[in-house]
Formats: C-alpha cells, structure tokens, sequence
C-alpha cells in the first residue's frame, strides 16, 4: 500500500518522462501504476514499461489501455513493497510524503534515477526538478 488512486496529470507525465530522459528500448518501472497512463506515455517514446499496480481493477483498466503496446509493457498485480523489483534504467512514482524514507532505502538498494510526482525525498537533494516532478539519482551499487 502507498498512495490512494489519483490520475497522474498529462503536464506531469511529459515533466517526469523529460526528466528521466530515458531512450528507446531502456526500461522504466512505474510503482503504483494506476490506469496506466503513465505506462502508455512512456510506451509512446519507445521505452519498455513495468507497472506494478495493487488494484485489480485498476491493472484490468491498465491492460486494456496499453494493449497497443503489450510487446513493451508488462504489469504486474501485486504490492511494489513485496514485488521484486526487475532490472529498470528509471523508476516513476507518485507516492504519499510518508512512504519516501522507505522508498529511499529501497532505491539505493537498486541504484536507479528516481522521478517522484508532487513529494519530495527526506533529507535528498532532487537534481532536477519540473513542474512539481523531482529527479534524484541513485549511484549503482557495486556487484
């Protein structure tokens, strides 16, 4: 559980996918993924997506609405806390205030640059910022 279902809104989707800059056929992983929006956006530009997405309904709605582009997009229904999460060269997620400290250690456990909607990292500095979107990078850890 993170976040209660809110649309990710279209200045948002462009704002984060911009600050990500990620280029076709790199792989972005969306936690929360709602109605898939955001995975289509990011489908749009040639990225492979993976949704992870705890509402049935709402992965049933994601599904229809990529189908397009389901060589590129994969959802999973499940929680992101329980998931494993798959190799991604960029994470999206709009998630509330509270649940950052723990998505901070998750993140600099996989070493991805990390685009979060509307709230901010405790105690990290965003490298970039857009639109109420905040770009942090994590170094990857040495295997």
């Amino acid at each position: 559980m993170g976040a209660p279902y809110l649309p990710t809104l279209k200045p948002q989707i462009t704002a984060a996918l911009d600050l990500l800059d990620l280029q076709p056929g790199q792989t972005l992983l969306e936690l929360g993924s709602g109605d898939g929006a955001v995975l289509l956006a990011a489908a749009q530009r040639g990225l492979q997506v993976v949704g992870i997405e705890l509402n049935p309904l709402l992965v049933i709605v994601a599904r229809v609405r990529t189908w397009r582009y389901r060589k590129q997009v994969r959802i999973i229904w499940g929680s992101f806390w329980h998931e494993s999460w798959p190799a991604c060269d960029g994470v999206f997620v709009f998630l509330l205030d509270r649940f950052m400290p723990k998505l901070d250690e998750r993140m600099q456990e996989i070493g991805s640059p990390l685009v979060s909607v509307a709230f901010r990292i405790p105690n990290r500095q965003a490298i970039r910022e857009q639109d109420g979107v905040f770009r942090y990078d994590y170094a990857p850890k040495d295997r």
